[in-house]
């Protein structure tokens, strides 16, 4: 048995592979909320003990740099050693991806039904890829060809800094330095669940632009995690609420444009993938033109941009796959 993890700021999956049945079939799987825990190893524990079985090895994904088989995650106070979890485990292997590492494997096996296509383009065979994932975080990584399989590269490029491209966002960069006192603001802080959105409420609410009516602020203070509250309403046809369709149009103009970017630097003609888990909630949203427009919009570059493939990846765990996918290998 092979065991997999998709270890996330919110919540962390394990789960059982067999190599008869690949990485498209879990044997057993189950997920834990990860701010309940003090480690991995825990989590580990418990999810063994309901499972008689002999596990061999171990692959996860985790939202953090790995370096040196350890990594400290970017959004939760754990640190975790591949070597630790070998010898704690009586494991024969141990190997640890960049979460986002782990969702580019799954990329080149997703099968048709795992994603939404916004823009069949023109992809060049062996093209490169990028992949762009907003979800507790905002995940970078792509995908380079070596001449007979794709070579997955993790990246932390939504730590760069926030390049604003209208006055509203020039605006929001101010208020993150000036009123919040982040010195660094970065495309994850203004660009991600955990972060970005929660952020982008503050900025609308205490700068005047919108008062979040009394329902909302009901609903926000049940809620333990305000960002799925925020999407829901954003995207609720009944009940207006200007404040939240603001929040998700500029977070759907601050992704839109880091797709391009990030598209550029890899100059991905083999297409361009959304991971995460927003973009498959907000696919409506996605597919109106103000998204397309917003990444095409790189100047001389732009007619490169539009021959790019544009997927949103709808696996409901494509880092669970990808995982998977590179511990069999």
């Amino acid at each position: 048995m092979l065991l997999v993890g998709d270890i996330g700021g919110t919540k962390t999956v394990l789960a059982l592979y067999s190599r008869d049945k690949g990485p498209h079939e879990a044997i057993a799987e189950k997920s834990y909320p990860s701010q309940g825990y003090d480690s991995l190893e825990a989590i580990i524990h418990e999810f063994l003990s309901e499972h008689d079985t002999t596990v061999s090895d171990a692959c996860f994904g985790v939202a953090g740099p790995v370096v040196n088989g350890q990594v400290r995650l970017t959004n939760l106070t754990w640190f975790v050693d591949a070597a630790t979890l070998k010898a704690e485990f009586n494991l024969g292997k141990v190997k640890l991806l960049n979460d986002l590492e782990a969702v580019g494997h799954a990329v080149p096996i997703l099968e048709p039904k795992d994603f939404h296509t916004l823009v069949e383009g023109t992809p060049t065979p062996g093209g490169s890829i990028a992949v762009l994932a907003p979800g507790t975080g905002l995940g970078e990584g792509f995908l380079t060809f070596t001449g007979s399989e794709y070579k997955v590269n993790p990246s932390e490029g939504s730590h760069v800094s926030f390049g604003p491209t209208n006055q509203l966002e020039m605006d929001l960069l101010s208020f993150m330095r000036d009123v919040k006192g982040f010195k660094h603001v970065s495309y994850e802080r203004v660009c991600s669940g955990g972060l970005g959105i929660p952020h982008l409420y503050e900025f609308f609410t205490e700068t005047g632009r919108y008062t979040a009516p009394d329902w909302l602020k009901e609903e926000l203070a049940k809620a333990g995690d305000p960002t799925p509250v925020i999407v829901k309403v954003a995207k609720d046809t009944e009940r207006s609420c200007d404040l939240c369709t603001a929040i998700l149009d500029v977070f759907i103009s601050i992704l839109a444009a880091e797709a391009g970017n990030l598209a550029l630097k890899v100059l991905s003609t083999g297409g361009v993938y959304l991971g995460g888990g927003i973009p498959p909630r907000i696919i409506d949203q996605l597919s109106r033109p103000e998204f397309l427009e917003t990444m095409y919009a790189k100047g001389r570059f732009a007619s490169i941009l539009s021959k790019m493939p544009v997927h949103i990846i709808t696996h409901p765990n494509a880092g669970m796959l990808g995982a998977a996918s590179f511990g069999f290998k």
